[in-house]
């Protein structure tokens, strides 16, 4: 046994979130340290983000986690560094643009995975974004992979940590599964699958979360076959496993339904869950779909009993969530208002104006810019949508050349190995590969108006030994080899230096040696996807964003 496995044997069994690991867990990253072991540093900080309960310093953790996985230069523990920080923004957080973004990161990275655990993790996290975004039938796909696999794998002989974290998968996929099919209206498979699920989880006491979560979706089945008193029990009980790990999203998704159910025998107690509902609202920022209901039987409610000021608050309140919903959620703009629509709120406002001046001006101005920004969200929407995934894409390119310079770095020159097939014999051909390799490096092709006969001139060698070079070396004519570093130099340039962000088309086509502003400005589409404009304004957003954090 290592001495790193005998440090982990103090609190590797220790509960998620658990203080008493801390100490041992920052033994392990200093050892990881003081031996420049960067796989190892890794696992380190992966278990700092496991046991501490600090949300923000988890995700402090996770960076220096993906720090140390890009300096191991493993894709695999890279590709889990990534997927890790996106299951903190989304399970803690329930931030969903973030956690896509890292999602998309551990996908570049873990797509040519052998370990098909870490493939399936993938897979699993993706279905649940897409499931969030309402897109179930896609979702549902992705879960019915993940349960075929995790099922087959949890009953090989593997290592006890192995076969729990299959099972885990497994189960965690059942659940998102169900959700799917409640949602596309397939109730049947819905109870089925929760029956699966319960019976086969039974009297396994390290899946008491995973328990809760089927007893969560039974509560809601029996809900919906107008079973309250049933479903007020169940939905109790699969309360306090989630409360404890504090999954706001679930509960708040319990106490909307613990509403709806109350609010059949006793609308005190309804009112209480509703405005729970409400509560992580206010505090998390964050609101299920699924949940939007609650704020409709709360207006309905004070309106009936002429309760001014609470119909006007949770009105507001709708408008909020509504408003929040169309920025997430493009596909259900057109539908939002489906059982509280646009019209219904503009009657309420006239009626609570006759009453009440002041609230009712406040009211038409929430109604007015909730109306006036889902209309300017849906104009921009698909524009927007493009180049921020171009964006995205652009990123992780630029993120994989950095890490393949780096590689390179510590990699041997290209050698030469055609003879029978090449004109060059392999003296020219070692001597080019000095000369452009010194060519690039003191990045001379930024002069403007360089041509191969020039280039060749300055080797001291001939334009047919030159092109026949490059093509075979780079694998692209003069001309594309030439843009491609001209290009990929401006946008490293304008990725990492915020100076250059403030450069005219004009400049920064200057300073990579491009003549022409309009050909530089297509080169760049044409290479990086996006224009240069669109680069320059999505990295002064980010920037801003990351200033303001």
């Amino acid at each position: 046994m290592s001495e790193y496995e005998i440090i982990r044997k103090n609190y590797e069994n220790l509960p998620k979130n658990d203080k008493r690991a801390i100490p041992y867990v920052k033994t392990y990253i200093q050892k990881s340290k003081n031996e420049n072991d960067f796989e190892h540093l890794t696992q380190g900080y992966r278990d700092a983000v496991f046991f501490t309960k600090n949300e923000k310093q988890k995700l402090v953790y996770s960076d220096s986690m993906i720090y140390a996985a890009l300096k191991s230069r493993d894709k695999d523990l890279i590709g889990l560094a990534y997927l890790g920080k996106g299951i903190i923004y989304y399970f803690n957080y329930k931030k969903f643009d973030p956690a896509l973004d890292e999602y998309l990161k551990a996908y570049n990275y873990l797509k040519n995975t052998k370990d098909e655990y870490l493939k399936y993790k993938v897979v699993y996290h993706m279905g649940v974004v897409k499931s969030y975004l309402g897109y179930y039938s896609e979702s549902k796909e992705n879960f019915e992979e993940c349960i075929k696999f995790f099922n087959n794998e949890s009953v090989k002989q593997l290592h006890p940590n192995e076969v729990f974290n299959n099972k885990r998968g497994y189960f965690n996929s059942l659940h998102q599964l169900i959700i799917c099919q409640r949602n596309l209206k397939n109730f049947a498979a819905a109870d089925s699958l929760i029956n699966v699920g319960l019976k086969e989880i039974e009297g396994i006491d390290e899946f008491s979360l995973e328990k809760s979560y089927f007893l969560k979706c039974k509560g809601i089945s029996a809900y919906n076959r107008q079973n309250y008193k049933h479903a007020i029990d169940i939905l109790n009980k699969s309360l306090p496993k989630i409360l404890k790990v504090d999954d706001f999203a679930t509960a708040s998704l319990i106490y909307s339904y613990l509403g709806k159910s109350y609010y059949h025998s006793d609308k005190e107690k309804a009112l209480h869950y509703f405005e729970m509902v409400d509560s992580i609202f206010v505090h998390k920022n964050f609101v299920l779909p699924e949940t939007r209901d609650s704020y409709e039987i709360l207006i309905n409610h004070f309106n009936n009993l002429n309760n001014t000021k609470k119909e006007l608050y949770y009105t507001k309140q709708l408008l909020s969530v509504d408003s929040l919903l169309g920025k997430e959620f493009y596909y259900l703009t057109s539908r939002i208002h489906k059982e509280y629509d646009t019209k219904r709120l503009l009657d309420n406002k006239e009626a609570l104006e006759k009453r009440n001046l002041l609230t009712s001006l406040m009211v038409i101005f929430f109604i007015c810019l909730s109306l006036l920004f889902i209309t300017l969200y849906i104009f921009k929407y698909r524009k927007n949508k493009k180049i921020m995934l171009n964006y995205r894409i652009l990123q992780i390119k630029l993120d994989n050349r950095q890490l393949e310079k780096m590689l390179h770095q510590h990699s041997p020159d290209t050698i030469y190995e055609d003879e029978k097939t090449s004109i060059i014999s392999k003296e020219i051909y070692q001597d080019l590969l000095l000369k452009i390799k010194s060519f690039e490096d003191r990045q001379e092709y930024t002069q403007i108006g360089l041509t191969l006969n020039q280039l060749a001139a300055q080797f001291n060698t001939n334009t047919t030994y030159l092109s026949t070079f490059i093509n075979e070396s780079k694998g692209v004519n003069f001309k594309n080899y030439l843009n491609n570093l001209r290009i990929d130099y401006i946008t490293n340039l304008m990725n990492t230096d915020k100076n250059y962000l403030k450069y005219t088309i004009e400049a920064l086509a200057e300073k990579c040696g491009i003549a022409s502003r309009q050909n530089f400005s297509d080169l760049f589409y044409e290479i990086n996807g996006m224009r240069p404009t669109d680069f320059i304004k999505k990295k002064k957003e980010e920037q801003k964003n990351n200033n303001g954090k």
